[in-house]
């Protein structure tokens, strides 16, 4: 039996049940639960299209088919080409369920990113595509980007087209899938040159967009189980949607938040007790930074306002910020995130001398929990709130509930802050300056 993903409120500034509530009415969060509910039936004509993208049946269909069509070419390579959320819930996907070192494994297909235009980065990824060449091995391209333009995927994608051109000139249409907007320039183009398309509803934003064909169509393609991503973003919607507050793991996770910033916590660290999990880390932190940082609320008066997401990997940032987090200033808030059970585990001989004896015998694990609890006491004895998440196991199923609630979390902070969680103004300010400097 499935189980939910387990919240732990958990903080030393002694929020009582009685104050959520009384916050959670204050700011008439109720009503906005209900309204998130009953969009979800306008499937992508509401600004919370993405939670619809679960339900999408004809959206597993069209991939799956799609998936198939390209697996006849035998690629041993895909390389996902496109940045922000067009990449980041992908791979954040793809480290927590097959790990961080899935290349290393030698997989079928073989997964890389080229996200920005660091020369070094895609040159790497340009002798990757040589090297599969020089093996007679296909290489398959995914281009995602909502708008079409984005000015690093669109250099990214002219140079690898160009070295697929050279290695397939007949045919190296079949080995481009493109991802973006329907009728985005770059949707026109792909139809000219006979791309295979696969389109993101438009009011599914980027941050949002992971299960979309964003995000499914190269998670099937190395073996993700996409059905199971759906089924545990659903199983989120159903948690996180209800009414009562206080079983509402993401509207508790938004109100603690929201309670301690209006107390001028401006700093939210995402703490992992897993490797695997920081391109989920990296993935939060887009989330947040991008649909809380804002400087117009939604009643048009400017307010400069936003908590920084910052991510943390225990046990190694125990040793580089711990003592910051429990020595420097009260200005911010922690969610731990562990898991409860690991693919693997090591125990330490009992048989041989040790330097700490303690050890000796002890699994891994058994020591990581330690490590967990002491952090948490100390942040308790520090008077340093945080709460904690616990993934029953690192799954797609699972994954996808985390991320979920992450979702929805950030929708209710957004009602409860005042501002529209869906839009970016500020970060078309680079894309124009941009624009600008290279038109010159």
């Amino acid at each position: 039996m499935k189980q939910q993903l387990l919240f732990n409120h958990l903080t030393i500034s002694q929020i009582s049940e009685r104050k959520i509530k009384k916050h959670a009415s204050d700011h008439s969060l109720s009503d906005t639960i209900k309204i998130i509910e009953s969009s979800i039936k306008n499937q992508y004509e509401s600004p919370y299209a993405s939670l619809y993208c679960s339900f999408d049946k004809n959206l597993i269909k069209t991939v799956k088919n799609l998936v198939e069509i390209k697996k006849k070419l035998q690629p041993t390579v895909l390389i996902v080409v496109g940045i922000g959320g067009s990449s980041l819930g992908t791979k954040a996907i793809q480290e927590a369920v097959l790990g961080r070192y899935y290349n290393a494994s030698n997989p079928p297909i073989k997964i890389y990113f080229a996200q920005t235009v660091d020369a070094d980065k895609t040159a790497t990824i340009i002798h990757v595509m040589r090297s599969e060449f020089i093996k007679h091995n296909a290489v398959l391209i995914a281009v995602v980007t909502k708008s079409g333009t984005t000015t690093e995927t669109i250099a990214n994608f002219q140079v690898l087209l160009h070295l697929l051109k050279t290695e397939y000139p007949e045919t190296y249409h079949e080995h481009v899938v493109v991802i973006t907007d329907e009728g985005s320039v770059l949707w026109k183009l792909s139809e000219q040159e006979k791309f295979s398309l696969l389109k993101i509803p438009k009011l599914v934003g980027g941050r949002y967009s992971v299960f979309s064909a964003v995000g499914l169509f190269p998670l099937a393609m190395i073996g993700i189980n996409i059905e199971k991503l759906h089924e545990g973003a659903q199983k989120a919607l159903s948690t996180c949607l209800q009414k009562n507050i206080l079983k509402n793991p993401a509207a508790l996770s938004a109100l603690f938040q929201h309670i301690h910033y209006k107390n001028n916590y401006t700093i939210s660290d995402l703490f992992l007790f897993s490797l695997d999990l920081e391109g989920v880390g990296q993935w939060y932190r887009q989330l947040m930074g991008e649909s809380i940082g804002k400087e117009i609320d939604v009643h048009g008066k400017r307010i400069m306002a936003g908590i920084t997401p910052t991510v943390s990997l225990g046990s190694i940032d125990l040793h580089s910020v711990a003592q910051l987090y429990l020595g420097g200033p009260h200005d911010k808030i922690t969610t731990f995130v562990t898991v409860h059970k690991t693919k693997t585990d090591i125990i330490l001989p009992d048989n041989e001398p040790s330097l700490l004896p303690y050890l000796s015998g002890k699994s891994f694990s058994t020591i990581m929990n330690a490590i967990v609890d002491g952090t948490k006491a100390a942040y308790l004895k520090h008077n340093r709130p945080f709460c904690s998440l616990e993934l029953p196991e690192k799954n797609e199923y699972y994954v996808a509930q985390l991320m979920q609630m992450k979702m929805l979390e950030m929708m209710y902070l957004g009602h409860l802050m005042e501002v529209n969680p869906f839009d970016q103004p500020n970060v078309e300010l680079y894309k124009t300056e941009t624009h600008r400097i290279l038109s010159k």
